[in-house]
């Protein structure tokens, strides 16, 4: 798994999601976060997500 040290919850591996960008430990890729961005419940509807990772998902999708 590739990671950078400027995007370190952020991960690309090509066995996981054909080689998407990653949150570290899941299978939810950036770009699922930003489609996501416009549902008011996202942290409800995805447990597994916080503040911070979705913070990491913009930052990632901002330098890239």
């Amino acid at each position: 798994m590739y990671t950078s040290p400027d995007h370190p919850l952020i991960g690309i591996d090509p066995e996981i999601r054909f080689g998407r960008a990653c949150i570290i430990g899941t299978r939810i890729s950036v770009d699922d976060v930003l489609g996501w961005l416009g549902n008011a419940d996202i942290i409800e509807d995805f447990p597994e997500l916080d503040e911070d990772l979705i913070r990491a998902c913009l930052r990632y999708a901002a330098d890239h």
